[in-house]
């Protein structure tokens, strides 16, 4: 069956509902779903928070009854044990009678079986609708299951003539307030931060979420974000005191091959990283995070070598640059340190947004 106008309409209301929770579903995916009977919607829902009742759960329960309605999911809907029952079975078990889903789960043990549980109980079962706006509600968790790594953004603060930090070191504050604030946002709908310990030794980075530079509509979206923190220190030089290790949010300290492994506590953990001729092996590390970590959105705030490293790797999906209208001169360090010899290596970009905060400007650059 064709879709039609109207299932478009409650789609798109089932994706808006979904974004509620950009915030407070990882490690899962975001989700929402409409339930709709005889042109009337009798129930809507969306995953708030990993381990609570999915999209389809909550719509069920508002609906109470819902025989004979049509379900609107964002993502085909589950068919696997989890933490709670899966919700092809709820749909099943509630006499819904059609299920249209924005795209299909590339999660292994769903990948289309939550589809076919619903057709084997004689439910008319549809996906593909909206499916570009689907999957922008869920980058990380679709990279995971797809590439087996995090959606990698870097994060990365210069000025007018493209400067990233002053020669010693030095790069507290380059941006204003605004801009600040909108990174804050960014920390808290990430899954991990990434840092190499260049910046905890200059700035002593506390990569923590600051709630009190959060708007208030996303203020009251967040619970207490706390990302995974994870710094690149091959030999351990991250010094004791350092805010990064002060048990405000778990930390994962990754290094080379030492004498003596590290003893982790509950909040600081170390790993022992494969190296390679440039490095810690950035691969295995964030196929690492993915895989027993459950990252899914993954954010690299650090300097010109460390962020040259992710953009040579091929590693990086988004680069997230704040320019601010000022000049720190020619000996200040460059925006990516990239030794490329001739205009053939240039890498050519996609502007994705566009947008100015305070005296700011904020390039979203997507790779081609």
């Amino acid at each position: 069956m064709p879709f039609t106008e109207q299932d478009r309409v409650y789609m798109s209301r089932a994706i808006q509902l979904a974004w509620k929770g950009l915030y407070t579903t990882d490690p899962n995916p975001r989700v929402g779903c409409v339930l709709v009977r005889d042109g009337e919607v009798i129930g809507e829902g969306y995953h708030v928070r990993a381990g609570e009742g999915h999209a389809e759960v909550n719509a069920l329960a508002q609906a109470g009854d819902a025989r004979g309605a049509t379900a609107y999911v964002t993502l085909e809907p589950c068919s696997h044990y989890g933490r709670t029952p899966p919700c092809a079975k709820g749909l099943v078990d509630a006499g819904i009678i059609r299920v249209v889903a924005a795209m299909v789960d590339p999660n292994p043990e769903v990948a289309g079986r939550g589809l076919q549980i619903l057709r084997d109980a004689g439910i008319e079962a549809q996906s593909g609708l909206l499916e570009n706006e689907a999957r922008a509600l869920n980058p990380g968790f679709l990279s995971r299951m797809e590439k087996r790594r995090p959606f990698i953004r870097v994060k990365l603060a210069m000025s007018a003539d493209g400067r990233t930090a002053m020669a010693s070191g030095e790069s507290k504050w380059i941006t204003g307030a605004a801009a600040r604030a909108d990174v804050q946002q960014l920390r808290a709908r990430s899954s991990a931060v990434l840092t190499g310990v260049g910046s905890i030794l200059y700035d002593d980075s506390a990569l923590t979420v600051r709630l009190e530079e959060l708007n208030d509509n996303v203020r009251a979206r967040v619970d207490n974000p706390t990302p995974l923190r994870v710094v690149l220190d091959s030999r351990l030089r991250t010094p004791q005191g350092a805010r990064v290790s002060d048990g405000n949010a778990p930390t994962l300290i990754c290094h080379g091959e030492l004498g003596h492994q590290p003893v982790s506590t509950e909040q600081l953990s170390y790993l022992q990283v494969p190296q390679t001729s440039r490095g810690l092996d950035l691969h295995w590390l964030v196929e690492h995070l993915a895989a027993e970590r459950g990252v899914n959105e993954l954010l690299v705030e650090t300097g010109a070598v460390l962020a040259g490293a992710f953009v040579e790797a091929g590693l990086v999906d988004e680069l997230w640059i704040y320019m601010a209208p000022k000049l720190m001169g020619s000996e200040a360090r460059p925006l990516l340190d990239l030794p490329f010899d001739t205009m053939a290596q240039a890498q050519a970009l996609k502007l994705k947004d566009l947008r100015q905060f305070g005296d700011d400007i904020r390039f979203i650059w997507q790779f081609v």
